[in-house]
């Protein structure tokens, strides 16, 4: 369904939309409602032209006279039975105001008007594509009524009869179906089209009343082609009963063919002409006085008969204010074109002979137009002059008004002639930008915290299991007292106890994004390349025979004193603990590692303890673990009177969460641990004690 609304505002002329204003107006005044109803919606949901105009009022049309002379709009003629005006506003618009009624035949042919509702008045109507109406009211403007389903016979383009007797009652429908059918080119239904031959053979176009023969010898001239709906009305035989004395071969065909074609010419240049009157004037060129008199006595406006008589005059007076001085200049001829009577405007160059004239009009119809493509709107769009400005069209307009004077010959002057028409430019646009988060300075932490100082959360266990089989495997040929050391054994138990119980309560803490190194990473980070440069020094000094030894020989007294005290058995349901200078300290949170100076020689402690490991606590030792490879392998000497034995040495990777560096406790200044989540690791420093060199 189409949007009246629309079409209302876009399928009518500027003229139609101007009378159709004023129609409201005056019914605002008046206190009543109206309706676009008859062939302006049958044409508006076909997309056919607009020609006319037809408003029903409810009440008396008839009190809407005065108000519309106010208006504007002149009155052609008038209907006391039906209470009905004929009007013709601006522009020569045509618009038919009727009193919504209701139609009674007592005969055929005899009709009884009674004032009735808008529905009554589209059930009196004669088809049903003539059958809807559009609100032109406030409250519902654009409304589409069509009781009868008539949009749908618009759709398959066929007439069907309101009321299945119309033929019979009126006889003028007979006519109107012919016309209709001549000028649209629809079909009627198969009933209709019998009830058509049904009224037609038994004579009924007979009882024509008086009002429908003047309404459809008129009509003829209103028409788009009035020839052609002249010879459809002579083929069916209805002029015999209109007129008789007009038929087809009294109208001047060729000058008709040229007067549309001027008509088409000059609705391109934007004058916008009514032919009715013309071509009334030349479907009647051979007529006689007479008959020509005759007929315009039958017409049923009066002032359209007006009209058509005064069109030589019109044209004349058009013609002398055509060559007059102040309309010399293209500019003025080309204003004087589009404002003055269209009508005029079309008779004067159709008869026409003066040479002046015609060359005015061949100006205007050839010559004029060419200076359309010389309108810069590349240049106009470049200095920000666009068609959604108000003034956009006017500037076009003066343009074309300049060019075709002879103005504007050069890009400067244009550019001149344009520049105080021109929008200032916009402000620039401004660009917000958000601060970008470093990815890459976050993928770099987060691959080395990866690498080097966490581990997966499923290996944990894996990982205190190894730091407990390395501890165990690692022999320095040491025996370890039993009496001395079985009370800080079983202190050391209980203290691994009470840490695994703590670490159980507490909390696993979350996955950490990984974040910017802090001072404490950075200073394990040199903390583990001191050490590996200190074993590189190792080695180094393995490889030289005369180097000094790493560590200093142990005296024999006190390496015999510690060799005859028995081994101390591992507590009964746990692992025997891993040889290790310090019992281990307990757990500080985010502690960092006490750096591990392998260049120095540690002085063997006086009562070396057992390292009790939480994976020695945890779980007991594997028995057939094998030995893993240490960081540092060192190349195997013999012992010799002139180099000291070396001890095996691991040295565990120091490894440091990223976290505030706090200050170990005074007790455990030398034991560094290193705590991050639950899988911190003990930095393991093993001493080796040297055998005594055999005597010479």
């Amino acid at each position: 369904m189409p949007d009246y609304i629309y079409l209302l505002e876009n399928k009518l002329s500027a003229d139609q939309q101007y009378a159709v204003r004023q129609l409201r107006e005056a019914a605002r005044e008046a206190g009543t409602i109206l309706f676009l109803t008859g062939d302006v919606v049958r044409d508006l949901t076909s997309g056919q032209t607009v020609r006319s105009l037809e408003v029903s009022v409810h009440g008396n049309a008839l009190k809407l006279k005065k108000t519309i002379e106010k208006l504007g709009g002149k009155v052609w003629g008038e209907d006391e039975e039906s209470r009905s005006l004929y009007l013709c506003f601006p522009g020569t618009v045509r618009v038919d105001v009727i009193s919504t009624h209701s139609i009674e035949y007592p005969k055929p042919g005899k009709r009884v008007v009674h004032p009735g509702s808008i529905h009554d008045d589209l059930r009196r109507r004669d088809f049903t594509v003539n059958a809807m109406a559009i609100s032109l009211n406030e409250g519902s403007f654009g409304l589409l009524m069509d009781p009868l389903n008539g949009a749908a016979d618009i759709e398959t383009r066929t007439l069907r009869l309101v009321s299945n007797y119309g033929f019979l009652e009126e006889p003028a429908l007979l006519i109107r179906a012919t016309r209709y059918l001549a000028l649209l080119g629809w079909e009627m239904d198969h009933k209709t089209l019998a009830r058509y031959e049904n009224a037609k053979g038994e004579g009924v176009i007979e009882y024509l009343s008086t009002q429908a023969r003047k309404q459809e010898l008129e009509q003829i001239g209103h028409e788009e082609d009035g020839l052609k709906v002249l010879r459809a009305l002579e083929a069916e035989g209805w002029m015999k009963v209109l007129y008789p004395a007009w038929i087809e071969a009294k109208a001047d065909e060729e000058k008709l063919t040229a007067l549309h074609t001027l008509a088409a010419e000059l609705l391109a240049e934007g004058v916008r002409a009514d032919i009715s009157a013309a071509q009334m004037h030349l479907l009647t060129a051979k007529l006689t006085s007479k008959e020509v008199a005759a007929l315009k006595k039958l017409m049923l406006r009066p002032g359209f008969v007006e009209e058509w008589s005064s069109l030589d005059a019109l044209a004349a007076k058009f013609a002398k204010v055509l060559l007059s001085k102040e309309n010399a200049t293209p500019s003025a001829a080309y204003k004087l074109f589009t404002s003055y009577d269209p009508e005029a405007v079309l008779w004067l160059g159709f008869t026409s002979k003066d040479a002046a004239v015609k060359e005015r009009f061949n100006q205007f119809l050839k010559v004029w137009p060419e200076a359309r493509q010389r309108i810069p709107h590349a240049l106009m769009q470049e200095m920000r002059i666009t068609p959604e400005l108000p003034v956009y069209q006017e500037m076009v307009r003066t343009l074309f008004l300049e060019l075709i004077d002879g103005r504007l010959t050069t890009p400067e002057e244009t550019r001149a002639f344009l520049e105080p028409h021109s929008p200032p430019a916009p402000p620039p646009h401004v660009t917000i930008k958000r601060p970008r988060v470093k990815r890459g300075a976050e993928a770099k932490v987060k691959e080395r915290t990866f690498d080097d100082e966490e581990e997966p959360e499923d290996s944990s266990d894996e990982d205190l299991d190894d730091i407990g089989a390395d501890d165990e495997e690692i022999d320095l040929g040491l025996s370890i007292p039993k009496v001395d050391l079985e009370l800080d054994i079983a202190d050391e138990a209980e203290s691994a106890e009470d840490e695994l119980e703590e670490a159980k309560l507490e909390p696993v803490p979350a996955p950490v994004k990984a974040v910017k190194p802090t001072r404490a990473a950075t200073a394990a980070k040199a903390i583990e390349a001191k050490s590996a440069k200190a074993e590189k020094a190792q080695l180094v000094a393995k490889a030289k025979p005369e180097s000094k030894p790493a560590l200093k020989p142990v005296p024999e007294k006190k390496l015999a004193g510690v060799a005859a005290k028995p081994a101390v058995p591992p507590a009964k349901g746990k692992p025997a603990p891993a040889p290790s200078k310090a019992k281990a300290a307990p757990t500080v949170k985010k502690a960092a590692p006490v750096p591990i100076k392998a260049d120095k020689a540690a002085k063997p402690a006086a009562k070396p303890l057992p390292a009790v490991t939480k994976a020695a606590v945890k779980a007991p030792v594997k028995p057939q673990a094998k030995a893993k490879p240490s960081a540092v392998k060192s190349a195997p000497a013999k012992a010799t009177a002139k180099s000291p034995v070396k001890a095996k040495v691991k040295t565990s990777a120091v490894k440091s969460a990223p976290a505030k560096k706090k200050p170990a406790p005074a007790a455990s200044a030398k034991k560094g641990k290193t705590t991050q989540g639950a899988k911190a690791k003990k930095p393991v420093q093993k001493k080796a004690a040297p055998k005594p060199a055999k005597k010479r």
